[in-house]
């Protein structure tokens, strides 16, 4: 199973496929997505920073810096 870094909260989330998951035999999605912001950045996500970012403006790159990090 492969992991990434969250962007926003910094938290390692699992990405589905790729060669990892060949030798696992683990079958899953990925818990986030990279996005393309309104400024010409890119950035991977999870879920729940996807759900914390503003639904009623174009999502920037101080919106992602703006996100807490995560408790572990």
């Amino acid at each position: 199973m492969s992991k990434q870094r969250c962007d926003g909260c910094g938290r390692r989330v699992r990405l589905g496929g790729g060669i990892g998951d060949l030798w696992s035999f683990q079958t899953g999605s990925t818990d986030g997505l990279t996005l393309e912001l309104a400024d010409g950045s890119e950035h991977f996500l999870c879920y729940d920073c996807i759900d914390a970012l503003p639904d009623d403006e174009e999502v920037t790159r101080d919106h992602v810096e703006g996100l807490p990090a995560a408790e572990e």
